[in-house]
């Protein structure tokens, strides 16, 4: 079995104006990005490449926005997570690393 590109959780969802999880999961897995609740419900998913995510530049640092099916998702990685390697990520980290596998994975910079 293979590990996940990308998985954080703990992560608070919000699709504008409200929050729809504080303590969900994101996840990349097989090319598809996963939106899930806390009892890991899906929330939305698509391919990665359909996918745009970028920097929340009126936030703070563990938080990006992604827009999954036409619609933009605000995810706050405010809790500490592992790299790829096990290493300890803080929020701020974990974003860079979740943009990075979804750039890296052909989707686009939001």
């Amino acid at each position: 079995m293979h590990e996940p590109e990308f998985n954080a959780t703990g992560v608070r969802i919000e699709r504008w104006p409200r929050s729809l999880t504080k303590a969900g999961q994101v996840l990349i897995e097989d090319g598809r990005l996963a939106l899930l609740t806390s009892y890991g419900r899906v929330i939305d998913s698509a391919p990665v490449q359909a996918v745009q995510a970028g920097k929340a530049w009126f936030t703070g640092g563990g938080s990006t926005v992604a827009t999954v099916n036409g619609t933009r998702y605000r995810l706050t990685m405010d809790r500490p997570g592992r790299g790829a390697d096990g290493r300890p990520l803080d929020g701020t980290a974990l974003a860079v690393r979740f943009l990075d596998v979804v750039h890296r994975a052909g989707g686009s910079r939001g």
